[in-house]
């Protein structure tokens, strides 16, 4: 199935907003430029009507033109490639594809192709949820990766030192990637599964647990990442925006989850919280 490309032109003030508003139409996938940003859906659920409505919403702020391209599936890497360029996050990781050399001096070294899957490392969450990785210890432990994209925080996980790593997606595309990034980067204790928080239904509990996903998920889901962590163990979140952190932390505290620490950047929150004893 082909994919949507829309371009948006918008400032930095109102580009975070209206990713956020697309996300609930269905965009899983954006792209910064330099003069707003672009956002990606498969085409059977690509409603122009539906963009208009929001880009209508806040006329208030002038106009936001935009442009609608259609990309077919097997030239999604052709169209990344000319954008992607390799990441150093916290002077640590590299983040990077596999046309580029590895970078000198770097403790951690990721390659990913993404093939539509959220999680190169350059959107604000990604980054964020991997400076929070970076923190804590995954040495020996079991981890689970919820909405994991290309697979980044799961291979990250495995790189950090875990003995056991699930990554869960509800796209079949995505598992497939995720799959393909992870035997990239040489994982031998990673999973991928496809669904959603139903597959965990008999898994055993985990140490750690990851989710990169968006706000309504994150406060749906939040019994379960309690019931699946083990006491004291950090569940680390992301997706959401600086206002939303109240509705998350008050959710997280009624599963019995105290809120530790919180990074943020350009108004995106990476959360931890750590499952009371």
């Amino acid at each position: 199935m082909d994919f949507i490309e829309v371009t948006v032109t918008a400032a930095p003030d109102y580009a975070d907003i209206l990713i956020a508003e697309l996300g609930e139409l269905g965009f899983d996938t954006f792209q910064e430029t330099d003069t707003g940003f672009q956002a990606y859906i498969y085409e059977d659920q690509f409603s122009e009507e539906a963009v208009q409505e929001v880009l209508e919403r806040y006329k208030f702020a002038g106009a936001f033109p935009y442009e609608v391209k259609t990309i077919a599936k097997q030239n999604w890497n052709e169209e990344w490639e000319k954008n992607f360029e390799p990441l150093l996050i916290s002077g640590q990781v590299s983040v990077r594809a596999d046309f580029h050399p590895k970078p000198e001096g770097v403790t951690y070294d990721v390659v990913i192709t993404p093939k539509m899957s959220f999680g190169t490392g350059h959107h604000e969450t990604t980054t964020l949820m991997i400076e929070n990785q970076l923190t804590l210890n995954h040495v020996g432990k079991r981890v689970l990766d919820m909405g994991c994209g290309t697979g980044i925080l799961a291979i990250m996980a495995e790189q950090l030192g875990a003995q056991n790593v699930l990554a869960v997606d509800i796209e079949d595309w995505t598992v497939e990637n995720a799959k393909e990034n992870a035997a990239r980067n040489g994982c031998s204790t990673l999973e991928v599964k496809l669904g959603d928080a139903a597959v965990l239904a008999a898994e055993a509990p985990f140490d750690l647990v990851l989710a990169n996903i968006n706000r309504n998920v994150l406060l749906e889901d939040m019994p379960e990442y309690s019931r699946l962590l083990l006491p004291q163990g950090p569940l680390v979140l992301s997706g959401f925006y600086t206002e939303d952190l109240p509705a998350i932390q008050a959710k997280a505290e009624e599963q019995g989850l105290a809120f530790e620490s919180m990074r943020s950047k350009n108004n995106w929150v990476s959360a931890v919280f750590r499952k009371n004893a």
